[in-house]
């Protein structure tokens, strides 16, 4: 069984058909990337997966269960992540206070415990700040964790976005545009990142970036979207040589 898998997906805005038919299976601890020209219905289907929008028709099942419809904090809870192509921190909050939000579905002390300040609320606000501490060092953040996060250069929200949606335990991320202005040093760092992410925490990445480079260089298989529709699928060897692709997106 596929971790996720989207079956005939397709959504209407009044009589716009964003996206049609759109179907991907993905499997687990899979490298997935999204690609196509602008306005193709990349971030629409990412909306979809996630229950910012509900599908007009079709399927989602996230290891055999349909979350089409469902209230986004529900789908994080069962294992779905993201970020988004316009960074949204708490840019009054630290760093590591960024990273800790994220936690509340992983926490079970009561309203009573918090206030008394009982023994289990120090012992999981303990675990919590050790396990975000534990995501920070993952990027080299450890030592801003107490940073102001709107104080943070540009590469080092993109990357404190990650650990936040990191936080939540998810069996798939999908991460919208990560290296969107970023420059070459920092879109490599952020490559060799988005593999560690994969090798140590076991996940499946779904990934939309228009960096061929980055994309070519550590995606597994990849679809490609043009006026919201799926015209290509596969390995990126035959995606870079794909006609249609290269009419429709990559160029000559």
């Amino acid at each position: 069984m596929p971790l996720l898998e989207a079956k005939g997906m397709g959504v209407d805005f009044g009589g716009l058909r964003a996206l049609s038919d759109f179907e991907i299976a993905i499997e687990p601890n899979e490298l997935v990337g999204l690609i196509g020209p602008n306005g193709a219905g990349k971030t629409t289907a990412f909306n979809l997966l996630t229950g910012v929008y509900a599908p007009t028709e079709g399927v989602i099942l996230l290891e055999g269960k349909n979350i089409a419809g469902k209230k986004p904090y529900r789908i994080n809870n069962m294992g779905i992540a993201r970020t988004f192509q316009n960074i949204r921190l708490f840019k009054g909050l630290s760093v590591i206070e960024n990273v800790k939000t994220a936690c509340h579905a992983h926490m079970s002390y009561g309203i009573l415990s918090g206030i008394m300040r009982l023994p289990k609320y120090w012992r999981e606000e303990a675990a919590i700040h050790k396990e975000a501490l534990e995501l920070l060092s993952v990027f080299d953040m450890a030592d801003l964790a107490d940073v102001n996060a709107g104080n943070l250069p540009y590469g080092k929200q993109r990357q404190l976005e990650i650990a936040r949606a990191l936080a939540t335990r998810p069996k798939l991320l999908l991460l919208d545009e990560p290296a969107a202005g970023m420059n070459p040093s920092e879109t490599q760092l952020l490559m060799d990142t988005i593999q560690l992410i994969r090798e140590r925490f076991g996940i499946a990445i779904l990934l939309i970036e228009h960096d061929m480079k980055l994309v070519m260089g550590i995606c597994q298989r990849m679809v490609v979207l043009d006026y919201g529709m799926i015209i290509a699928s596969g390995k990126p060897e035959e995606i870079k040589n794909n006609p249609r692709v290269i009419e429709a997106y990559l160029g000559e």
